[in-house]
């Protein structure tokens, strides 16, 4: 069912374009679907780059799902580079899916994965070139429905006035429930696309139709309450979960290969799904419990399986922390033993630092050893405390130690600055850890080891007990950038920083309310595209639209909120609810206070 002409069109401006095999689908276990032999159609819709998205495992997961389903046909659209949106403008062509090269227009549904709220740009521009009215309100019968889901919506007010409807939880059973309902709705007829949607969010407990919930603020701006405009929607939403056994899920046995290299080239396999932990700065230890586990012979033979669907040769182990999954030895063991006879690795991308790590590098013979990549994430004790990452040094220390025995080449470790009560000692700690595991390298290897500290810009997420902490200030974090890179004594260790004004865009986004979106539809009318890419990244651009538009920035990022104050995500009730994160704010208050009265 590919629609020729529009293909033939596309191919004829490939040449023009950075990496054209990124918009010609085609590729190894794709699934494509005559659209007259199905019910419906949806189309997978990730608002950043191929290379990107392609790296994304939960988009392999519901691309399966759906296309296990004879009644539906499930495809895939990404955000196209610049070079290729230009030519698609300049040529009155439509984005389309890379299955059938269907315009994202002629789909029944749409729906986005929301994973990084700087690329917010990335779905306008998707449903511009995709032929989709941006504004929920000024859609038709004739338009599809536009979804989204995953972290971002978390906070959906930011994205209210452009999305029909929000997902909160896990995907892999509201959006088959969803899909079904919609055509059901649609092959009923007899109703308006209004009452339609009300129709979804009314039967279930957590879908979210923003049309139907209107703010009322207070005085001095903060928000006074979410009220519905209609009583056949839920008053407050809450997480889908999946009720049936982990294992029952199906695994991507046959994800789809690229023809160009991507992000993370390889087979992903989700292990385990939540984190057994409770750190107070992490939105998705949250966001993504219960904890749910899948069986180690389910794990060994989806593996199997996607390797020999794909020929990759490399299969990395995810979860939030690798290293806590219950029968984590009995598993690197099993994997070892299927995988190291067929040349293929095993990476483990996040591991936590406990005293597991010392014995680790004798565990993972088969694993690659090229770097180790571990998230300490602050490093002091009265730090660790504070955020309740309870790790010890001496097992970082030592696991590093016989990693560097066993063959590992350097070490990347992920920090944050900017964090509530941070001192300049904290900042200190960051660069004295980097440098000593350097010199433990160089007792083990005769040679400092390079160590990178990642050093990210702490954005309090909604969920979590920071929600009501304020970001720090550009200068402040300019400062802290500086001071850490100045101190900084042996050549291979390096501090990167990740990009301020990316941060407060992020800061803003992640904790605007709906008066930010004339300013997120604005800013992209003037150009902003492809925000979280350091190249199309514009800072002046957003910063003088939010002043064009009288938006105060830093009351939404950097003020400190009363615990009192209704947040612009409270009606999303996501898993623990408020009375533990303002349980958990008052204890860390209270924790900040011994920290200043000890400095």
């Amino acid at each position: 069912m590919i629609q020729t002409a529009l293909k033939n069109a596309v191919f004829r401006l490939l040449p023009r374009v950075q990496m054209p095999a990124q918009y010609i689908g085609g590729e190894l276990n794709a699934v494509v679907k005559d659209h007259r032999q199905v019910r419906g159609k949806l189309c997978l819709a990730f608002p950043d780059t191929y290379g990107l998205g392609m790296s994304h495992h939960g988009l392999q997961v519901l691309y399966t799902i759906m296309n296990n389903d004879a009644q539906w046909a499930c495809e895939r659209a990404f955000t196209p580079w610049l070079d290729f949106e230009a030519l698609l403008r300049q040529n009155a062509l439509p984005l389309y899916s890379l299955e059938t090269f269907t315009p994202l227009k002629d789909f029944d549904l749409v729906g986005f994965s929301l994973q990084y709220e700087v690329c917010y740009t990335n779905l306008l521009t998707m449903l511009d070139l995709g032929g989709i009215p941006l504004h929920s309100k000024d859609r038709t019968l004739r338009d599809p429905l536009v979804i989204c889901g995953g972290p971002g919506a978390q906070n959906p007010e930011v994205l209210a006035p452009f999305v029909d409807l929000f997902i909160v939880g896990d995907g892999e059973e509201s959006l088959p429930w969803i899909m079904d309902r919609w055509m059901s709705l649609k092959e009923k007829g007899g109703k308006s696309r209004e009452d339609m949607i009300a129709e979804l969010a009314g039967g279930t407990t957590w879908s979210y139709a923003p049309m139907f919930y209107e703010p009322e603020y207070h005085a001095d701006g903060a928000i006074a309450a979410m009220n519905r405009t209609r009583g056949d929607v839920p008053r407050e939403i809450m997480a889908c979960t999946i009720n049936q056994d982990f294992d029952a899920i199906p695994l991507p046995a046959r994800p789809i290969v690229p023809f160009v290299e991507t992000t993370h080239d390889r087979i992903a396999i989700e292990i385990m799904r939540g984190c057994p932990w409770q750190c107070r700065f992490c939105q998705s230890t949250v966001i993504k419990r219960p904890l749910r586990v899948r069986s180690v012979e389910t794990i060994v033979q989806a593996a199997l399986e996607s390797y020999r669907n794909t020929g990759h040769n490399e299969v990395s182990l995810l979860s939030l922390s690798s290293s806590d999954y219950p029968y984590f030895e009995e598993l690197v063991n099993r994997m070892h033993e299927v995988f190291t006879p067929l040349g293929v690795n095993i990476s483990l991308p996040s591991l936590r630092i406990n005293h597991q790590l010392r014995s680790l590098p004798n565990l993972m013979q088969g694993v690659r050893r090229a770097g180790l990549t571990l998230a300490p994430e602050v490093a002091r004790d009265d730090m660790r405390e504070q955020i309740r990452k309870k790790i010890k040094n001496d097992d970082l220390y030592e696991g590093c130690r016989e990693a560097f025995k066993h063959g590992w080449q350097r070490v990347k470790l992920y920090f944050m600055c900017g964090l509530p009560g941070e001192r300049a000692v904290d900042l200190d700690g960051i660069v004295d850890m980097a440098e000593h595991i350097s010199a433990i390298g160089k007792e083990v290897r005769g040679r400092f080891v390079e160590v990178t500290a990642s050093v990210s810009n702490f954005v309090p997420k909604p969920h979590t007990p920071y929600q009501w902490n304020g970001m720090q200030t550009r200068e402040y974090l300019q400062w802290a950038g500086q001071y850490m890179k100045r101190r900084c004594k042996i050549r291979a260790v390096r501090v990167k920083q990740h990009d301020i004004e990316c941060s407060l865009l992020e800061g803003v986004l992640t904790r605007g309310d709906r008066r930010i979106a004339p300013a997120l539809l604005e800013a992209w009318r003037r150009g902003c595209r492809l925000d979280g890419w350091r190249e199309c990244f514009q800072p002046n651009i957003w910063w003088q639209t939010f002043a064009d538009l009288g938006i105060d920035t830093a009351w939404y990022s950097q003020r400190t909120r009363p615990m009192s104050e209704v947040l612009p995500w409270d009606h999303v009730n996501v898993k623990k609810g408020r009375e533990y994160l303002e349980k958990e704010q008052t204890r860390s208050l209270m924790q900040l206070e011994v920290m200043a009265d000890a400095t």
